[in-house]
């Protein structure tokens, strides 16, 4: 009986034993679904703006910062301001904003400025009667008629002339137009989204740009970051450009060197990803086999004069030091050394700058 009554009382601890951990891994799955859960709710919203754009590729903090604020805008009239190089990418995003608005029922209407003659820019944008002046032998719906209940983007917004700058200022304070050769005021109604590579606020200082018009335009800006900010990036824009231009072109590319990745991101690419767009589909179009074979010597210095620009001159600057100290940041003859600078406000500087220690 003894022995009857051990073994029983041995089967009812480990039912307990069994519930106990049945439960706590019960307890354990459930903690585990309500993250997943948050996560996917988390990744739903950093998806809904590239779910019709998927060009828009990456994952890097710096880009998620641009795709927050341009998600927040987005349902909004207000105007928006997209700051950044040429190349980054301002249009793919002026026209996910469109997308996500109101008036994404109409196509968004897109006027590059500096491409348009300074002479014909006012009757391209705000449109023209028959006869207006000498050669006008039509009358001509502008491009803000056009766009009425859209959106409207103006990329180059810094190269207006200033007579185009007093009707621009016009159609944001007052929601009117007038036609070139008619003075009746038209409404409409548009969202206006500018662009621009260039420093508006020095524009202003220097009467290139009028500054009610500069505050106008400024309500809502967003920085798009230049790609040697977000290097991270990289892997994602190269592997999804092999696979576009290896469609086009038939030529089937299956691997890609990490090498070739480590030296693209190391590269300054001062043209964005415009630049990585082109040298991946001629490396695409010049590869012979499998393998992706980019030109790395090419990408050793960026095309033309050097840049000016104080943040350019720093980085290279501290890409210099560190190569010839074989990026070691600290002891004696190190980098923070040499520049004179704690180790920490060294690897920060790096960091802003997107400067990396190569991979052996």
């Amino acid at each position: 009986m003894e022995k009857n009554g051990g073994f029983a009382s041995v089967r009812s601890l480990s039912a307990r034993l069994d519930l106990a951990n049945c439960d706590a891994f019960l307890k354990t799955v459930e903690a585990l679904k309500e993250r997943v859960e948050a996560e996917n709710v988390s990744l739903r919203q950093d998806l809904q703006l590239l779910e019709g754009h998927p060009e828009i590729l990456g994952r890097s903090p710096t880009l998620q910062k641009v795709l927050a604020q341009a998600e927040k805008v987005a349902p909004t009239d207000a105007s928006v301001l997209l700051l950044g190089e040429t190349g980054t990418g301002k249009e793919l995003i002026a026209a996910a904003i469109h997308d996500l608005s109101p008036r994404r029922d109409r196509p968004m209407v897109r006027v590059n400025c500096a491409a348009i003659p300074s002479n014909l820019i006012e009757s391209e944008l705000f449109g023209r009667e028959k006869g207006a002046y000498t050669g006008a032998l039509s009358k001509q719906i502008g491009r803000f008629e056009s766009a009425h209940g859209s959106t409207i983007f103006l990329d180059e917004i810094g190269e207006l002339p200033p007579e185009v700058q007093v009707k621009l200022l016009r159609v944001l304070q007052e929601k009117q137009i007038e036609r070139l050769g008619n003075p009746t005021p038209i409404s409409v109604d548009v969202r206006i989204i500018s662009a621009t590579n260039c420093d508006l606020a020095k524009a202003v200082r220097t009467g290139k740009l009028r500054e009610d018009l500069y505050y106008r335009l400024n309500v809502f800006p967003i920085r798009l970051p230049p790609l040697r900010e977000r290097p991270e990036d990289i892997p994602m824009l190269v592997s999804a450009f092999v696979e576009q231009f290896g469609a086009a072109t038939g030529h089937s590319i299956t691997s890609i060197p990490k090498s070739t990745l480590d030296a693209l991101q190391h590269y300054h690419w001062p043209g964005n990803v415009r630049e990585l767009r082109n040298v991946i589909e001629r490396a695409v179009i010049l590869s012979r086999g499998p393998k992706l074979a980019v030109e790395l010597p090419s990408l050793q210095q960026p095309v033309g004069r050097p840049s000016l620009l104080m943040k350019d001159v720093e980085r290279d600057h501290l890409l210099r030091v560190l190569e010839q100290t074989g990026w070691r940041l600290k002891g004696k003859g190190g980098a923070a050394e040499i520049l004179g600078l704690k180790r920490t406000t060294l690897q920060s500087r790096m960091t802003r700058l997107g400067l990396r220690r190569p991979k052996p």
